[in-house]
Order: structure tokens, then C-alpha cells, then sequence
């Protein structure tokens, strides 16, 4: 193998990764490490935040060989977002677990905040009000272990999320990339910076929180970390999903891409001068990244999308290979609905009082149409948030994908079919790594933006076979059954406006 190289790590939830890739955007090496979840309570998610470190030490050391660790120009970051915890300046040593994006335990917090006082949180941040953002449980972590905020006050704790750790644990200052704080629900999106307001709202010390820096950055350089090379540089941090819009090439408007793990993360970039007030408030307003301009974005998170899949295979007692099997021997549904709302439902409702339930069953109902009913919810929920970013007056040319659940083909079909646009799935399956690996080389100068817009993203495309009638029949079905789990009356629509399908997305 010739050098140069790049090494992109991908925090992740469920596992740390490691790719080395070369100046052909080639993955030459890879390492990966899993990661477990603790829920000591109901809705309580966290992370062990040193095993996390220790899963980042393991990836590199399976992915970098000591022999091509000298031709490693610079390493990339992508995290999971929205995760919280607390940890000792002085030692890097943590206070707290880390807080799962996915946890709920804030959620009687949310909700005791005024109606008036949640626009204002969403006006400034551009995120609704909701336990999955970091500054509610940055307030529920200080509670706990600096109730009076002096260390906090004092600089002593730092407050953050996964990258902003990660950074410390390499050596680097105490610091946050720009998307990633975004999502803490303490940014004023408008100035890209730290809001006086939410700060004193959350009880938050400005002295305990990372600076904000760009995604582009000098964020810490390697010493001690065998087999890396000491002074091989960390130049670029990416939130994951970020990360993967990035790999797609998404660098201007109309590309909008689905990322579908766990949940799922609906994003496109959107032009600046378009006012706040005419995107769907159904839709998160966030920042992309930033390399010279800031770029922003809009997003819709689903909460429940992977999971779905687990949780009814797990239930049937069979794999989730299995379960594509059998969702795909059978035509449809046959009435079968199910609605996801484990947790919850994300957007485009932010409901956190929805509950999941599963419709349509009868004496007949077979296994296989209950399998094929969690394929369709993944499907539904997508294009709930394209309805929404349509109504925005937003465009979606086409439809990219990534991640695990995308391997399905029957589901690629089906959220082709029901959107109504054409659907791409790449040939590389690690976007969100992908992603820090094309910043971090941006930053090192392997590539420009101009080159990494031209790589090739060879992949299949999926194009709607489905009717008019019969894609608004199977929508109208999916909107009553979302009534039923928001316990609003079957008669009544979900909020959320016709979508106009005679022109583009």
C-alpha cells in the first residue's frame, strides 16, 4: 500500500470504527470495536464514556499496521451527536456516564417549560424542545454533581458532547466542532454561537463549555497513541450524520440524503436566505458544517427505524436476516400496521406521549405480513419528513441512502415508491467515516472540494413503480394508524399539509 493516507474514526452508538483510506478514496484497512448500552432505568440510555475511549484505541489498532502509520497525514472524526456528559478538566477523567441521544429521563423537564419559552428555544436553535438534546441533560448532569454550578462556574467541570471528549482524550483543548453544537440546544444558529438566554434557561456556565470551532480545524495532535505516529494531526470533526451528507457530495441544495441505523437522520442543505419561518415545524433547522461559510441544513430524526427491526425479530425470536426474509415473501401488509413509537415519536410529530401500536391484525394475519408491516414503517416515516420539507418549499431531486437497514432491497423499493423520487444507494457502506476521511483530507490537501465533488458515487438506483392511487391509499392507512398512537381521533389528521407530487421535491 502507498501512502498518503487519511484514517477516519466514526463514533458511533453501537460501535467505534476505524478506515484507512487513500488518496483514491479507497478503503484499504478497516477495525472496528463493539459497544454496549445500559438502561438502569426505564428511558434511562447511557454509555461508559472510557469504554468508548478505550473502543477508539482498539479500532486504530486494528485498522493501522506500524508500517503504513508514518504515511498517515491526518485523522477524522465522526460522532454520534446530542450525547452528553461531564468530565474533569484537569484529568479528562469522568463525572458522569455519557447520556445517550436516545435517552428520555429529561422528559418531565421538557415539559415543564411554557409553551412561550419552548418557541423561543426552537426560534433561536431551530430544534424543538426534547429530552434527545444535549442541554437538558447537561442541567440534569450538573444537578447532580455540582448542584451550586462553583466548579462549573470555575472552569473545573467541562461539559460536552462525545467529540468535544474525544478531543480532551487526545490532548486537544477543550473544544466542540460547529454541527455538533448545534445540537447541544444552546446555539444561536443566526450567530453560530453560545446564546446568553438558553444558557441561563439550562443553568448552564458558559466557563464549563467547549469553545466552538469550525469542522475544519487543528483539533489535537497524536502523542503516546501506538501505532499513530506522535504529531499525525486531528483536522476535522463531523457529527455522524453530518458526516454522511458530506460524503455524498451533498454540497449544495436538492441532495437530500437518509441515513437508517438506529433511527434515522433525513437531511439536505438549504440556502441561508431562505427566512426560519417558512421551514415546516415539523423539520429541524441545524448547522451542516462549516469549512469557510458556515452551511446549513434542514433535518427531520426518527427515532425508530433499525431498532424496529431488532425488536420484532427479537419478539418472533428469529434473525433480522430472517425477518427480511419473510417480510419479502409476501406481497403487502394486508392491513397490517405498524407504528413505531417505542420511545416516542420523532419527526416530523415530536410527540413523546405517542406509543407504538400495531393495526389491521386479524385471525389470518400472518407472520410474515406483521415482518413486512416494520419494513413499510421505516418507508413511512421517511417520507413523513419529505412531506414536511416539501410544504417547506424545499426541493429533493433524488433520495440518497446509507447505513444498515439499506441493504434491504425491499425497503429501498418501498421509500422509492412511496416518496415518489428515485432512490440512491452508494456502493460504500460507511458514509458517516467516509465523511471525516474527506474533510480531514480536505484539511491536509489530498483534495479540494472541487475533487472530492467529482469522485465517483457509483451505486444502485431504485426508481417508484408504484400507482398514484394505491401510494395515497397506503398513506392515508399509515396517517389514520399515527392518529391512533397519538391518541388524536381517527378522523383527524396528523398536522401535516398535502404534498403537492406534480412537481419535485
Amino acid at each position: 500500500m502507498a501512502g498518503p493516507f487519511v484514517l477516519a474514526i466514526d463514533q458511533g452508538t453501537g460501535s467505534t470504527k476505524a478506515l484507512l483510506v487513500d488518496r483514491d478514496s479507497k478503503v484499504v484497512a478497516r477495525g472496528q470495536h463493539p459497544l454496549g448500552l445500559s438502561t438502569p432505568q426505564p428511558g434511562w440510555v447511557e454509555q461508559d464514556a472510557e469504554e468508548i475511549w478505550q473502543s477508539v484505541l482498539a479500532a486504530i489498532r486494528e485498522a493501522v499496521s506500524p508500517e503504513v502509520a508514518g504515511d498517515i497525514v491526518a485523522i477524522g472524526f465522526s460522532t454520534q451527536r446530542e450525547s452528553c456528559l461531564l468530565w474533569e478538566r484537569a484529568t479528562a477523567k469522568p463525572l458522569s456516564p455519557l447520556l445517550s441521544w436516545q435517552d428520555q429521563r429529561t422528559l418531565k423537564l421538557c415539559e415543564a417549560v411554557p409553551e412561550t419559552t419552548q418557541r423561543m428555544i426552537r426560534a433561536k436553535t431551530g430544534l424543538p424542545l426534547d429530552p434527545m438534546f444535549s442541554a437538558v441533560k447537561a442541567q440534569w448532569l450538573l444537578d447532580r454533581v455540582d448542584l451550586d454550578r462553583s466548579r462549573a462556574k470555575a472552569g473545573e467541570i467541562c461539559v460536552g458532547t462525545i467529540d468535544s471528549y474525544l478531543i480532551a482524550r487526545l490532548g486537544g483543548d477543550h473544544v466542540v466542532e460547529i454541527g455538533n453544537a448545534s445540537r447541544m440546544q444552546l446555539v444561536d444558529l443566526d450567530r453560530g454561537d453560545y446564546d446568553a438566554d438558553l444558557l441561563a434557561l439550562f443553568n448552564i456556565p458558559r466557563a464549563s463549555l467547549p469553545r466552538i470551532v469550525p469542522s475544519r480545524y487543528d483539533f489535537a495532535k497524536v502523542s503516546g497513541i501506538a501505532p499513530l505516529a506522535d504529531g499525525t494531526p486531528v483536522t476535522a470533526v463531523l457529527a455522524d450524520s453530518h458526516a454522511a451528507l458530506f460524503a455524498h457530495g451533498a454540497f449544495q441544495p436538492g441532495k437530500v440524503k437518509a441515513t437508517q441505523g438506529t433511527g434515522s437522520s433525513v437531511m439536505g442543505l438549504y440556502d441561508s436566505a431562505i427566512p426560519a419561518d417558512q421551514i415546516d415545524l415539523g423539520v429541524c433547522r441545524t448547522i451542516a458544517w462549516q469549512v469557510d461559510d458556515i452551511a446549513y441544513a434542514f433535518e427531520g430524526n426518527i427515532r425508530s427505524v433499525g431498532s424496529t427491526l431488532v425488536w420484532l425479530a427479537d419478539f418472533l425470536g428469529i434473525s433480522t436476516a430472517d425477518l427480511a426474509t419473510l417480510s419479502a415473501s409476501v406481497p403487502d401488509s394486508n392491513g397490517v400496521t405498524i407504528v413505531p413509537a417505542f420511545g416516542g415519536l420523532g419527526a416530523p410529530y415530536w410527540d413523546a406521549n405517542a406509543v407504538g401500536i400495531i393495526g389491521g391484525v386479524a385471525l389470518g394475519t400472518s407472520r410474515a405480513q406483521v415482518a413486512r408491516a416494520a419494513v413499510d414503517s421505516i418507508a413511512h416515516q421517511i417520507v413523513d419528513v419529505l412531506d414536511r420539507v416539501l410544504v417547506s418549499g424545499l426541493k429533493v431531486d433524488q433520495l440518497y441512502v446509507d447505513g444498515g437497514p439499506t441493504k434491504n432491497e425491499l425497503l429501498m423499493q418501498l421509500e422509492t415508491d412511496l416518496a415518489g423520487v428515485a432512490v440512491v444507494r452508494p456502493e460504500t457502506a460507511e458514509l458517516s467515516a467516509m465523511g471525516a476521511a474527506h474533510l480531514a483530507g480536505l484539511g491536509a490537501g489530498i483534495w479540494t472540494l472541487e475533487d472530492l465533488a467529482a469522485l465517483p458515487r457509483d451505486g444502485k438506483v431504485f426508481t417508484p413503480g408504484m400507482d398514484d392511487i394505491s401510494r395515497q391509499r397506503l398513506r392515508m392507512e399509515w396517517r389514520r394508524m399515527v392518529a391512533r398512537s397519538r391518541g388524536l381521533s381517527v378522523h383527524e389528521r396528523p398536522e401535516t399539509r398535502k404534498a403537492d407530487r406534480s412537481g419535485t421535491y
